[in-house]
């Protein structure tokens, strides 16, 4: 097997099918590995190596069960789309899907991390990616023209999924994004790269929400993506109705924001725990 040559195939039939450069980027590393791991032997691209590979990721590498599931659907995009051949995964053994409860910050511990910047363009960073629920992908590529003023409302182009949607403007927010662009004066990026050709790297946002944890003092293993979480979670704990959360954020299910009501204060945060009665009882 031709390494480069099926890679290249692998990415051109990603880029029809209309993936996105993330996923593109992640199903030919995925590929990759699983390629390594069969010596680059094309005979070996099946079931039965597959297999192989995602009981070597689970039991050696142990990465999570959502990695060893999209590193089968990487090969099996291979073997469909480039090699046009059939692939029988009905007897292959799918890792569950792990439930995971979202990191939460409070709003106390939001304001924080924000206070924490002195930088008036990380400030207006984070302030974005909170108060909009952005994604960190959607933030660093929203331009000057997808802030709507009149209407308090961010486009979101071609977010995940490729759908564009609308999610609220914050008037803090908004105040705070007017002096950074008297500042900065930003041409076509909302949020420019050094030299200005380009917007800000994800990476660069996850290390200015990372330094602003360390500044703030937050114990708490969150990252960036936790701003959109607490973001939900704090507009679900003040009675907007999920449907509204899961338009906001652009879930394709319901069942993806719904895991947010697992995580709200608002109806745990009635319950009186029975220590509490116990000590009052002994109080009075």
């Amino acid at each position: 097997m031709k390494n480069n040559g099926s890679i290249e195939l692998l990415d051109e039939a990603l880029t029809l099918k209309g993936y996105s450069p993330k996923t593109k980027k992640a199903y030919i590393n995925h590929f990759k590995r699983f390629c390594v791991f069969v010596n680059n032997e094309d005979e070996k691209i099946n079931e039965k190596w597959l297999k192989k590979y995602t009981l070597y990721l689970l039991e050696h590498k142990e990465v999570s069960h959502s990695y060893a599931n999209q590193a089968i659907n990487a090969v099996k995009f291979y073997v469909q789309h480039v090699k046009k051949e059939k692939m029988k995964m009905c007897d292959m053994p799918r890792p569950k899907a792990q439930k995971k409860l979202p990191n939460v910050l409070s709003e106390e511990e939001v304001k924080r991390i924000i206070d924490a910047l002195s930088n008036n363009k990380h400030k207006v960073l984070l302030m974005i990616v909170y108060s909009s629920g952005l994604r960190v992908s959607e933030v660093v590529r929203l331009k000057i023209s997808d802030v709507d003023s009149d209407r308090m409302l961010v486009r979101i182009r071609q977010g995940k999924g490729r759908k564009d949607r609308y999610s609220m403007l914050s008037e803090a927010a908004l105040e705070e994004l007017r002096k950074y662009y008297k500042e900065y004066k930003p041409k076509e990026w909302l949020f420019e790269s050094q030299d200005k050709k380009w917007h800000l790297s994800e990476r660069t946002v996850q290390k200015v929400f990372k330094n602003a944890c360390k500044k703030a003092n937050i114990k708490k293993e969150v990252g960036i993506h936790s701003l959109r979480h607490s973001f939900a979670t704090h507009l679900l704990e003040g009675g907007v109705d999920l449907r509204y959360i899961q338009e906001i954020l652009g879930h394709k299910s319901s069942k993806t924001t719904e895991i947010y009501t697992h995580v709200t204060k608002k109806s745990i945060g009635k319950i009186v725990s029975p220590l509490d009665r116990i000590i009052k009882q002994e109080q009075t």
